[in-house]
């Protein structure tokens, strides 16, 4: 049960791929951060919500998924590193066979999941291929 309040705080950065930014030293964080690990205190912290564009780094086919995925299974996972500079995994919608480091890639607002008893269905960020 303890999943489900840390669900509801997360959902800005879920949601809108909203992280924080150091007024001092420009630096970017997803997820977000209330200190700057640059500036330690003296940093100023703010929200920022990402454009949602970036690049894959590096990925992998997930052909068996874990519990409660099976159904996605094959489906591309990746490190997306934004525009702004932030790394982060996520899913990618496509032809896995088209997928490449260096591939521009958008976020978008998918299903991710569904969970517990009563089968809640969470929605969140993945990517897809930029020129689509």
């Amino acid at each position: 049960m303890s999943s489900v309040p840390r669900f509801w705080r997360n959902l800005g950065s879920r949601y809108n791929l909203e992280g924080t930014r150091c007024k001092e030293c420009g630096e970017y964080f997803y997820p977000p951060r209330n200190v700057c690990v640059n500036c330690r205190r003296l940093g100023q912290i703010e929200s920022y919500k990402f454009k949602g564009t970036g690049e894959i780094v590096t990925y992998t086919l997930i052909r068996t998924a874990a519990e409660g995925f099976e159904s996605q299974a094959p489906y591309t996972l990746a490190v997306i590193k934004l525009d702004e500079g932030p790394s982060l995994t996520a899913q990618v919608v496509g032809d896995p066979d088209k997928m490449h480091i260096g591939m521009r890639v958008r976020s978008v607002f998918r299903k991710l999941g569904e969970g517990g008893e009563r089968g809640m269905i969470y929605y969140g960020t993945k990517f897809v291929p930029a020129d689509n």
